[in-house]
């Protein structure tokens, strides 16, 4: 197989560094000091602690490790950078202060390597904080040498492939991912805060169900049927707002078969949570509250940077209705269209085009009209609500208007960043717009939902008037980050496999 570079390095000169590594090595075996086979290192201190405590901790004895990151000096003197979970540290090795074999040892190492070092704390003569070295274990070698130093891993399709050698050489990246984890904590605590109810719900399926979308499709060969991955959790926490759990939340993943681009990855993490007696209202409160507080709780501040626009979370957020956006940004009026056809000509004349499976109605030309001249204007955190039935197959008809639904859609720098519903809990109408989504796909539409007769079934033992939000944690995660595409913050994105 061929050596697989981790840099912009000639193959000739890596293949040198790793002929010449794999020797120390193999020398290091033959003296019966193979690293491989160190088993633990109890380490004792980060180097963040170091940094924090540093007065208190000077002069005493301390055990760190990591991989060296640097090493400078000469002869009997060396200097070393000791990168840890937290950061980095400075190593200070001398000769005439440590066992002489374990020194010349030490000056065998390369950059790289993972290492364990006891010492203490101290600070040099230039003022830097420091670990003075008494002794340094080589716990793994690294057989492959770390990007050249000044211009890193830099090619965005190899950090993506080889996110491992992206984490070690760019510590922006790790920020990323110490953001994510701290906001999905912060899902979970401002939920669990609530009242909701974590659970768990099946990632196949025997039908697709719970959104518009194209799903991938495995087959389970003890049972001799297809199965889909889920498009979404919707359908199974419905089910347990009716037995009685009145509010539930999931956070997990999520697979689509469909396009890729910096917004989207076949397989997301979203948070979908359900409480019964509230409504699509009380569902735009909740958002606005949890992802405000998040901004305000991990940076301090409700003043972001994203895509190059400074976006501004302090509570508050604009809502408008689908229809008036719509009138806002194009002009045209559609709640004073009536017809079919005369709203397919109005979103027509101005150049929007229609989905071509199934004959357009004014809910479509609305949406899509909306979708492809108004979401791209959206910058600041904005609700739009009251969005068409027809592309609402599981959110509660509008009192006020029966085209419509009770439905939003947050917006942030022109993206989508979650979608909520008043429920509907009428299983005679659910059954039609099902009916209605078997007839889109039998006429090709691959995104449209199937038949699902368990969950009229469960409908009918009755659902209480209920409010349910799904939020895109990746998206949500971008915008903390300022990252300008979803594999910034997803650890293993889909790739195309190399050669």
């Amino acid at each position: 197989m061929a050596e697989q570079k981790t840099s912009q390095q000639p193959e000739q000169e890596l293949s040198e560094q790793r002929r010449v590594r794999r020797e120390k090595l193999a020398a290091l075996q033959a003296a019966g000091e193979d690293p491989f086979q160190e088993t633990r290192f109890d380490w004792d201190a980060t180097s963040a602690q170091i940094k924090e405590h540093f007065d208190e901790m000077e002069g005493k004895a301390v055990k760190v490790a990591g991989r060296l990151m640097s090493k400078r000096g000469m002869g009997k003197v060396s200097f070393c950078d000791l990168q840890d979970r937290d950061g980095r540290i400075q190593l200070y090795a001398r000769q005439d202060e440590m066992d002489e074999a374990v020194y010349k040892k030490f000056k065998k190492f390369d950059i790289g390597d993972i290492v364990g070092v006891e010492g203490e704390v101290f600070r040099t003569q230039r003022g830097e904080m420091s670990v003075r070295a008494k002794n340094i274990t080589l716990l793994s070698k690294a057989l492959l040498p770390l990007p050249e130093k000044f211009h890193g891993l830099q090619d965005r399709e190899l950090r993506y492939r080889q996110r491992y050698v992206d984490l070690i050489v760019n510590p922006e990246v790790k920020r990323n991912f110490i953001i994510r984890s701290r906001f999905i904590k912060h899902v979970r605590d401002f939920l669990d805060g609530r009242g909701y109810m974590e659970v768990e719900t099946p990632v196949l399926n025997t039908i697709s169900g719970g959104a518009t979308a194209r799903p991938f499709i495995t087959h389970h060969n003890t049972l001799d049927i297809d199965m889909y991955m889920r498009i979404a959790t919707e359908l199974p926490l419905k089910r347990l707002i009716v037995g009685g759990l009145d509010r539930v939340y999931e956070i997990g993943r999520i697979f689509r078969n469909e396009g890729m681009d910096p917004k989207h990855n076949p397989e997301f993490t979203t948070v979908e949570l359900y409480q019964a007696y509230t409504d699509f209202n009380g569902m735009m409160d909740l958002f606005e509250d949890l992802l405000s507080s998040a901004a305000q709780k991990m940076l301090g501040t409700y003043q972001l940077e994203w895509q190059g626009e400074q976006i501004d979370l302090t509570p508050g957020w604009p809502r408008l209705t689908m229809h008036e956006a719509v009138k806002q940004y194009t002009g045209i009026d559609f709640m004073a269209i009536s017809s079919d056809e005369e709203a397919v000509a109005a979103a027509k004349a101005i150049g929007v085009e229609l989905p071509e499976t199934a004959d357009p109605t004014w809910g479509n030309a609305l949406y899509e009209t909306f979708d492809q001249k108004v979401e791209e204007k959206l910058v600041q955190p904005t609700f739009i609500t009251m969005h068409p039935v027809d592309v609402s197959p599981l959110a509660k008809r509008s009192p006020k208007d029966p085209r419509l639904t009770e439905r939003f859609e947050l917006f942030i720098c022109r993206s989508e960043m979650g979608n909520a519903f008043s429920e509907l809990n009428d299983p005679i109408d659910q059954k039609q717009r099902f009916q209605k989504q078997v007839e889109l796909r039998a006429k090709g539409d691959s995104e449209a939902g199937m038949m699902d007769e368990d969950y009229i079934n469960a409908l009918e033992y009755g659902l209480p008037p209920t409010g349910g939000l799904g939020i895109g944690i990746d998206r949500c995660v971008m915008l903390l980050t300022n990252s300008d595409t979803i594999r910034e913050v997803i650890l293993f994105p889909t790739m195309k496999p190399l050669d």
